[in-house]
């Protein structure tokens, strides 16, 4: 995905955009105690559209699954690793494992969150395999 094709961001998904400005990666949190991702209008557990914040997400993940891309999307280098990572909140967020080992990626597997700048100062998260686990 290049800079140009990401979402410039709207009233719902802006709060999450400025806090990857900081480097903070965050999910949505209701005031009946549900988070979620990606950022919606309305809690997808009780329907509200009031009780919503942005809560932060912590610095580490699971890996849920997984898979390796071996024939790569446009502008990218196969191989790369899609991976469905489960953060301590629960959420589980798609993302991308970035490693030098591609194949040795596993379910189970700690990460810590990175990230990639785009252009404008917004950032996207993508995780590393965590050594120090």
């Amino acid at each position: 995905m290049t800079d140009a094709e990401i979402s410039p961001g709207d009233e719902v998904t802006t709060p999450w955009w400025d806090a990857t400005r900081q480097r903070r990666l965050t999910v949505q949190a209701c005031a009946c105690g549900h988070h979620q991702h990606p950022p919606r209008a309305v809690c997808i557990r009780c329907g509200s559209a009031d009780g919503l914040s942005q809560a932060d997400a912590g610095e580490h993940g699971v890996v849920d699954s997984c898979t390796v891309v071996e024939r790569p999307a446009p502008g990218h280098t196969a191989p790369y690793v899609v991976a469905r990572v489960r953060l301590p909140s629960g959420v589980l967020l798609l993302s991308n494992v970035v490693t030098e080992h591609p194949y040795d990626v596993a379910v189970g597997d700690r990460l810590r969150l990175a990230w990639r700048p785009l252009a404008d100062g917004r950032a996207l998260p993508l995780f590393q395999p965590d050594r120090k686990a």
